[in-house]
């Protein structure tokens, strides 16, 4: 009996754990709005400026060691236009995306090592990740100089600050204002953003679209075979009834 009781206790702590996780998160961001982000898998041209956005500012500092630079050619991208344009280290095609940082000085220098980002996206959500990095604003109580609205005592510094520009955030309100404006608009900036998660999502999961297709041709196989299968039946039956 006590037996059966562990194995109960465990299977309902199995079935209960995705929604605790799903609660826990919903407590993290209760109060801060995240706006939806724009996710399009069929749009190569987004994934392709989103890539190369990742590459020339995430990549310095994060790594991404579950994603391969060959499986860009999934986005549209040739291996030449991935020698040409997307590495600079004398990486190979066939290499990971890892960074040349250091664990150990980056901890030093920011507080804490920098995540690696193959599946953040996975495991934040999209709109998080879209929210997050377009809401820093100047903190002169942090050491980074940056905080952020999202991810409140963040260690990150805002790296894309001179594309944005400086925003402030009024505690009372909960308003984020543009003070300093950045080398692009709030439109352009949007869409870089933009592009950027709709790559990371990419990224976290690259065979999620030829899933998606082959689950339509698994479908149309089943409709098809339900058919048949009627039909047989229905010859098989005939002489019975």
């Amino acid at each position: 009996m006590k037996i059966k009781n562990i194995m109960k206790k465990s299977l309902l702590a199995l079935i209960l754990m995705p929604s605790l996780l799903l609660t826990q998160l919903a407590v993290a961001n209760e109060g801060v709005h995240l706006d939806q982000a724009p996710i399009d898998a069929s749009n190569h041209d987004s994934l392709q400026r989103g890539a190369r956005t990742f590459i020339n500012s995430c990549l310095n500092c994060h790594s991404a060691s579950f994603m391969r630079y060959n499986r860009l050619q999934e986005i549209g991208l040739t291996e030449k236009q991935i020698k040409d344009n997307l590495l600079f280290a004398g990486e190979k095609v066939g290499d990971t995306m890892k960074v040349a940082m250091n664990k150990k000085e980056a901890k030093a220098w920011l507080g804490v090592a920098p995540p690696d980002l193959s599946v953040e996206v996975r495991a934040r959500g999209a709109d998080w990740v879209y929210t997050y990095m377009r809401s820093f604003y100047r903190d002169d109580t942090r050491p980074t100089g940056w905080n952020n609205v999202v991810y409140d005592k963040v260690a990150m510094p805002h790296v894309l600050y001179e594309l944005q520009g400086e925003q402030s955030f009024n505690h009372e309100t909960h308003e984020l204002t543009l003070t300093k404006p950045g080398k692009l608009s709030v439109e352009e900036y949007n869409t870089l953003i933009g592009d950027l998660t709709n790559y990371m999502a990419f990224m976290a999961e690259p065979g999620k679209q030829q899933r998606n297709h082959l689950g339509w041709f698994v479908l149309l196989f089943l409709g098809v075979l339900l058919v048949l299968t009627y039909k047989l039946k229905k010859a098989y039956w005939k002489d019975i009834h």
